[in-house]
């Protein structure tokens, strides 16, 4: 994950000693000793069942019932163990999540642990009582996604009225003064309406937008991605974006996710531009290691039938399953069935080791401990092994040659 507002205009952001590893402010959480030492947000696909039909998602949920997935008492068995082991963040996914028949149970036993809960959902089901429900009960965030402006966004997802159901679920929890955002996630259908996502953005005040690098997996494989000149296009977008944000005296959170070279791209701009942050990215980028620190170490995912991946979109790796070992031991390696798989993903400590595995261009870039070899969980499902280049990557060869 790319914080722009940190990066690009230097705000302070609430998850900077997690991403970056900087000091809290008095009374907020301290920062993890190391990038490779951070318990793992943990995404958890409570259901695959769904209201919509999205043309990307990852989990293929139709709107049908599923069976195998976890009982109430397994889900709490999993809750607690994620509170002892102390994970810094857990993500209730879907599906739709909302559908999910003990859903208010589930986020009171996750808040009443202690947990940091945060919910992914199409928003089209929340009423005014879950809004509150979830404002009552602490939960951290509600993201919800969106793919357009209108009939955009309907196309993505299948059904027609999702986008004004889904802005009416933001405007619910707003109103009971839940934190919530928005998810997008950039493809070549959606990607030229950028100025009218932002427009909207700006015009309701949303406060946090997490703009998504397509992953092609489950129905997203039938998805165009962007081209390299699209990419560059759209992170420039956003950055101008950002800039004019904190000029207006904005600290809203602009965020993109599943593609590290965002953080080099920036870095090489703010070189190139004379920025007197350029160091001070370099440095956090340095910290963060990219992909090498996030699936599989700083992400984790647990299905709908209790299987623990590397990260939500790699679930074609398998670590291990809730309902026989308890996720903690499994994450630890602690097991002989997951610690052969967990060690080798993990890798060496130093990057230049890790590196050293690697083929293609991510092999040869002089930016890999920045970057991480950019989304290793895109470069695995492409290349048909782990250690592969990120096809998405849009750097130049000239980029990725040069000193910095």
């Amino acid at each position: 994950m790319i914080n722009i507002s940190r990066l690009w205009a230097g705000i302070n952001q609430p998850a900077d000693h997690l991403r970056y590893g900087l000091h809290s402010k008095p009374g907020m959480p301290c920062a993890p000793t190391s990038s490779r030492t951070r318990r793992p947000i943990v995404v958890w696909n409570i259901t695959r069942t769904c209201n919509l039909r999205c043309v990307h998602c990852y989990a293929d949920s139709h709107a049908e019932n599923y069976p195998g997935e976890l009982t109430l008492d397994q889900c709490f068995a999993v809750i607690d163990d994620l509170s002892k082991y102390e994970v810094n963040a857990l993500l209730l996914s879907g599906g739709e999540p909302l559908l999910h028949p003990h859903l208010p149970r589930l986020l009171e036993r996750a808040t009443a642990r202690g947990l940091k809960v945060t919910i992914s959902t199409n928003g089209t089901r929340i009423t005014q009582q879950s809004a509150q429900l979830f404002k009552t009960l602490g939960v951290a965030y509600v993201g919800i996604s969106l793919d357009g402006i209108g009939a955009v966004h309907d196309r993505f997802r299948g059904v027609p009225g999702a986008f004004n159901a889904a802005l009416r679920g933001f405007k619910l929890c707003e109103q009971v003064g839940q934190k919530t955002g928005l998810r997008l996630t950039l493809t070549r259908h959606n990607v030229q309406s950028m100025p009218q996502i932002l427009d909207f953005i700006e015009r309701e005040d949303i406060q946090r937008v997490c703009f998504y690098h397509l992953v092609p997996t489950g129905r997203g494989v039938d998805v165009a991605a962007l081209r390299p000149e699209e990419s560059r296009a759209a992170l420039d977008m956003l950055l101008e974006r950002s800039a004019a944000w904190h000029a207006a005296g904005s600290t809203r959170e602009l965020l993109t996710v599943t593609q590290p070279a965002d953080g080099v791209y920036i870095l090489l701009r703010q070189l190139r531009e004379g920025s007197p942050l350029a160091e001070q990215t370099r440095r956090l980028l340095s910290w963060n290691g990219g992909g090498a620190n996030s699936s599989g170490r700083g992400i984790a995912n647990i299905d709908t039938q209790g299987y623990i991946h590397p990260d939500q979109f790699w679930q074609q790796v398998t670590l291990g399953n809730v309902k026989t070992d308890s996720f903690s031991r499994v994450w630890d390696a602690s097991l002989p069935a997951s610690a052969a798989q967990l060690n080798e993903l993990r890798g060496s400590d130093d990057p230049a080791e890790r590196q050293k595995k690697l083929t293609g261009p991510c092999a040869t870039c002089r930016h890999f401990a920045l970057c991480g070899g950019g989304y290793r969980t895109r470069a695995a499902i492409s290349n048909g092994h782990w250690f592969g280049s990120d096809p998405a990557c849009y750097l130049t060869a000239e980029e990725r040659a040069m000193q910095l």
